[in-house]
């Protein structure tokens, strides 16, 4: 029978409380700034410090890449942005990227944002070859803001360009996860 063990995820704003969550058993630290957001891109100087740190204590840095709050519909001026703070977060160490892109579809329902998502992975895919190991992807809680109906597909596309996990709460922002139970489980399944 396989042995699971729970790795311990903590979403810092900023590098004041990590060596306090890595102490605490953190093993993942999701780096971001201005949470009041949702979270968006962190600071060059934050991602050394925190990786520095982090890696020193048996810990793995995974960045937002994100240059704004609001919406996750993002202009090419953002989307040069993004893959700007992208390659500055892989070149300072992180483990990984954490970002989600969507567009409106034809029917005016949010999906993937593809040209987008295939240029961020493209940065991923490339530093990954770099280090000989594959960088890990993580599609945030954009997620939970696509139709429920286009969810799975998502899921696959997702799969496809290599993405590592999706984050999601299963449901709105700011419910409670326990209203989101069966939502997640059909979702895992």
């Amino acid at each position: 029978m396989p042995t699971h063990t729970l790795l311990r995820e903590f979403s810092a704003e900023n590098f004041t409380d990590v060596p306090a969550a890595i102490a605490a058993g953190a093993r993942r630290i999701e780096l971001c700034d201005n949470m009041a957001v949702g979270g968006s891109s962190p600071s060059a100087g934050v991602i050394e410090g925190t990786v520095a740190y982090a890696h020193a204590h048996g810990a793995r840095v995974m960045a937002m890449v994100r240059p704004r709050g609001g919406n996750f519909e993002y202009s090419d001026a953002e989307l040069a942005m993004m893959e700007t703070d992208a390659r500055i977060a892989l070149a300072f160490g992180v483990d990984g990227i954490v970002f989600g892109c969507l567009t409106r579809a034809e029917d005016g329902a949010l999906d993937l944002d593809r040209v987008a998502l295939e240029r961020l992975m493209a940065i991923a895919h490339e530093v990954g070859e770099e280090r000989g190991e594959a960088v890990d992807v993580t599609f945030h809680m954009a997620f939970d803001e696509l139709d429920e109906q286009r969810q799975l597909a998502a899921i696959d596309t997702l799969a496809e360009l290599g993405v590592s996990r999706i984050l999601t709460h299963g449901g709105a922002a700011g419910t409670p996860i326990e209203d989101h139970l069966d939502r997640l489980r059909a979702l895992i399944e």
